[in-house]
């Protein structure tokens, strides 16, 4: 139990600290301060004080009642029957007991009721005693006229007031209530009571004070914001009239009404304002809202790899597929099979593979440019009687670029004029070295039509995918891409999605993109339905709100409502991520786009170059390469023969590079994607000025230079010294100019003692912005105060200087 002090014993017993400690020095305990400790033995001497100055032993020893005598006498005249007149003369007698109420006494006394006599006898009233005091009868006194009835005189308060507040009990009303009964009633009748509403304050026992006050400090809420909210709902949330927001927004210089909506911003700015804390009421990225799910994963097991085969056309890509996955799909395609999902997953006697069997190379660099990587390894297959061929080159590109491991698969070698040792060394030009020549890549010779290296191919991707020890877990909800989608006149949008990690089941709600839905129906690449998907393995997913794109990412949500309040804040989102989108590759802000090289701080600016010609190509890609320096580095992310086309223009997106087209142009496609995703593209019919151009554009990409610049000299002849500035120099410029808000040296017997800024610069009595050579003015140094006459305040400025190449 907590010590009690002089201040908060003054406080339980409603005094003040001041008195209290006057009277415990009058008790005989000094030496006390309010904050002092208060012991047992210390306040009973104070009680005993205090009763026996105030006389307290002696009413406790015996008295314990108080009464009172009371005599009035009136007149009263009233009305006969006859018509006449009569005067009474009314006396009065009361006898009134107090008795001094104690903790025991909670039963009220019982109140006797005198009969009222008979005319002309003067009236007998009964005392009316405050409860619980008692009341004894008064006997009337004979008066001089025959009849007597109340007089309104004889309810007058008596003389001494401080028993007027016993005058409200009940007991009182009663009494009162049986005057003005003798008027109209008869005898033995009683009037009816009437309650009355009791109007004191609520009162504390310990104080004496009003229970309820005003609140000493503003109450400040933690309001918690969404994305939007409208005036009546942060009103709400801050409990204020929506007035006083409406009016806060007025004095920012926003007009609104109580209905409109405001952003996250804005209502941050009002609660600020009007004193109250902001809470996030969800994160501003969907990406945070999905992680805020707290998904929960099992432990990450060994996965299938994902493999996507790519190469030239009619170089035996599907073919190849064919072989291994033992059905005949290409031959299947014309007789109007519509299955086809572009992804398979292949049970081999080692283990499984998931292949992609994309178009082309438009999927695969869609999946890039949007950021998703699908692929863990790529197989790029070569025709040995065909050798590299355009669309071969810009395979290498695509898997160099997104950092995946290369497997050549050499096809077609049954064929008479089949050259492996051929393709192997065109590769080489390309930067692709097969291991037996002292490379990384693994090259593997088979054909698709026999057979011969099938066995070879998958032990090779194995062995890739083991170095490369790829796991996720499959437990907990799924996530994943989008291989490719449709719309399907008979099932509505169609999905064909890759899962990554967890299990993907029917019934789950998905958000994909922009798009959300429920798993209704899952199909393998048979068009068989399936139950689940765990990683590594595609399915055709049915039930979406919307075709998706190539290369969204797929998640599961734990409610419907939460995945279409996402999807609908991408939908609103999407205008500005194009918008960005278009500013992300132009040429004019590609300073803000270089790609950072890790430790060398080098920006590198990328180039796809298309021409007519084999020898504009290369000899277009060496000068532009040759422009490199160690601030800014070219890199050729493609260079081929032939019109731009939708693969260059995915290209470009995703390695945020420019295009360069000599004597070729884009064709509809290419202009569709290049419209769409605002890549910077550039036509040219002489070398000469592709280099200049490129050429200006990295000298915008140097970091700038600057040097110094003098811009005047002032020496000091006198010190002063100002309360507001400090110590203030005045001086004679010397040369030059003296500028304000400039940086200044001070200079002592010509040795740099500081540097800074000038903080105030005046000419007399007025500030100045700049004084010239031969003047006076008055200089004060920006957090420095010991300049001294002799020293000399040298004023320079920094000049950018423009560098080049």
């Amino acid at each position: 139990m907590s010590e009690t002090t002089v201040k908060s014993f003054a406080d339980q017993i409603g005094v003040q600290p001041e008195t209290l400690l006057r009277q415990l020095t009058d008790a005989g305990v000094s030496d006390k301060r309010t904050e002092d400790a208060l012991s047992e033995d210390e306040k009973e001497q104070l009680f005993r004080f205090l009763r026996t100055s105030t006389g307290a032993d002696e009413e406790a020893a015996g008295r314990k009642k108080i009464t009172l005598k009371l005599k009035s006498t009136s007149q009263v005249t009233h009305s006969t029957r006859t018509g006449g007149k009569r005067t009474v003369q009314v006396e009065v007698r009361r006898k009134r007991t107090f008795v001094k109420r104690t903790s025991a006494e909670v039963e009220p006394t019982v109140e006797v009721p005198v009969e009222p006599p008979a005319p002309p006898a003067v009236a007998e009233l009964p005392a009316a005693a405050p409860a619980p005091a008692a009341v004894e009868p008064v006997a009337a006194v004979p008066a001089s006229a025959p009849a007597a009835v109340p007089s309104p005189d004889t309810r007058k308060p008596p003389a001494k007031e401080k028993d007027k507040p016993d005058r409200k009990s009940r007991g009182d009303k009663r009494g009162r209530g049986q005057d003005r009964g003798e008027l109209h009633l008869a005898a033995g009748k009683r009037p009816k009571r009437k309650e009355r509403m009791s109007k004191s304050p609520v009162v504390t026992s310990v104080t004496g004070q009003h229970g309820f006050a005003l609140p000493t400090t503003p109450i400040v809420h933690e309001v918690i914001l969404p994305e939007t909210i409208t005036v009546a709902e942060l009103s709400q949330k801050m409990a204020i009239k929506a007035a006083e927001v409406i009016k806060t927004l007025m004095k920012l210089g926003t007009m609104v009404t109580i209905n409109q909506v405001l952003d996250r911003d804005t209502a941050t700015i009002v609660v600020t304002e009007l004193g109250h804390t902001v809470k996030e009421g969800r994160p501003e990225s969907p990406e945070d809202l999905l992680e805020t799910g707290g998904a929960i994963y099992g432990e990450a097991e060994p996965r299938p790899p994902v493999v996507t085969v790519m190469g030239h056309v009619d170089h035996g890509k599907t073919s190849l597929l064919d072989y291994i996955r033992k059905a005949k799909v290409a031959a299947g395609e014309a007789g109007g099979i519509t299955q086809h999902i572009g992804a398979y997953h292949v049970e081999t006697p080692k283990g499984v593979i998931t292949f992609l069997d994309t178009p082309g190379h438009e999927a695969f660099t869609a999946m890039r440019a949007r950021g998703a990587k699908a692929t863990d390894i790529v197989v790029l297959v070569v025709a040995a009687d065909d050798g590299v061929m355009p669309q071969t080159v810009e395979a290498i590109h695509h898997a160099r670029n997104a950092g995946v491991p290369l497997v050549v698969a050499i096809n077609k070698i049954d064929k008479p004029d089949a050259a492996p040792d051929r393709v192997r060394q065109e590769l080489t030009q390309h930067s692709v070295i097969s291991e037996e020549w002292g490379g990384q890549d693994q090259f593997v010779s088979v054909s698709a039509k026999t057979g011969e290296g099938i066995d070879a191919l998958l032990d090779a991707l194995l062995l890739q995918a083991e170095v490369l020890e790829l796991k996720a877990p499959r437990q907990g909800p799924a996530q994943g891409l989008v291989v490719e989608a449709r719309l399907d006149k008979g099932r509505g949008p169609v999905a064909s999605v890759l899962v990554q990690r967890g299990l993907l089941q029917r019934g789950d709600v998905v958000l994909i993109g922009r798009e959300f839905g429920r798993v209704r129906a899952m199909n393998d690449e048979n068009g068989q339905p399936v139950k689940g998907a765990g990683p590594s393995i595609p399915v055709e997913v049915l039930g979406l709100s919307g075709v998706p794109n190539a290369g969204d990412e797929v998640a599961v949500v734990e409610s419907e409502r939460k995945a279409r309040e996402i999807a609908l804040y991408r939908q609103g989102k999407f205008k500005d991520v194009q918008l960005a989108a278009r500013a992300a590759t132009k040429l004019s802000n590609v300073l803000d786009q270089m790609q950072q090289e890790v430790g060398a701080g080098a920006k590198t600016l990328n180039l796809v170059i298309k021409a007519d010609v084999q020898g504009s190509a290369g000899a277009l890609s060496t000068s532009l390469e040759k422009l490199s320096t160690d601030e800014v580095k070219v890199k050729v992310v493609h260079s081929m023969v032939g019109g731009i086309n939708e693969s260059d223009a995915n290209l470009a997106v995703a390695s945020k590079a420019v295009i360069i087209g000599f004597n070729v142009r884009a064709d509809a496609g290419a202009r569709r994607l290049i419209e769409q995703n605002g890549i910077d593209v550039h036509y040219y019919n002489v070398i000469y000025d592709a280099v200049d151009e490129v050429k200006a554009a990295m000298t915008g990409m140097l970091s700038p230079q600057f040097k110094e610049q003098v811009v005047g000299l002032a020496e000091v002849r006198d010190v002063f010294r100002s309360p507001k500035f400090g110590a203030v120099a005045g001086c004679y410029v010397v040369e030059g100019v003296v500028k304000r808000n400039r940086p200044i040296r001070v200079l002592r017997d010509n040795v740099v003692i500081f540097e800074g800024e000038l903080e105030s610069l005046r000419r007399f009595k007025d500030d100045a912005s700049e004084v010239k050579a031969g003047l006076e003015c008055g200089i004060g140094v920006k957090n420095y105060n010991d300049v001294q006459v002799g020293d000399q305040i040298e004023v320079f400025e920094k000049v950018e200087v423009a560098r080049t190449l």
